[in-house]
């Protein structure tokens, strides 16, 4: 269980699959397929699910590998996808959907969620924050 920490990893998905990254097992970061959308959006590649849309759109194509930073600290998160801040300390302060319970709070475990297609993780890191 992690309170504070960055995770960085890479991911790959197919077309049309939909997966997330879950900080603290309760706030998602989505991990969709819709590099021909060309647009950022809600419940988009790289949003806080339910929460906010990325700043940018920064997808890339079905089966390329994306890499991605998210830093929990405190109520506030941080992304990056493929090299460009999405999010800038957004404030998390509730469950974003398919959440594990409502104690945001506190420490949690990271979660991989595999929903609606295909995904691949590798290179998957975690460093704690004092």
């Amino acid at each position: 269980k992690f309170r504070d920490f960055v995770i960085r990893y890479e991911y790959m998905v197919p077309k049309n699959s939909n997966s997330g990254m879950y900080l603290r097992g309760r706030h998602e970061v989505q991990i969709l397929e819709d590099s021909e959308k060309g647009k950022a959006e809600m419940g988009g590649n790289g949003c806080i699910y339910t929460v906010a849309v990325a700043n940018e759109f920064v997808s890339r194509k079905p089966g390329e590998w994306q890499s991605a930073q998210a830093t929990i600290k405190g109520d506030k998160v941080t992304v990056i996808l493929n090299g460009v801040i999405i999010h800038d300390n957004v404030v998390v302060n509730k469950g974003t959907g398919g959440h594990l319970d409502d104690k945001v709070d506190e420490p949690g475990p990271i979660m991989l969620q595999g929903d609606h297609g295909a995904v691949a993780f590798r290179n998957v890191r975690v460093k704690p924050l004092k």
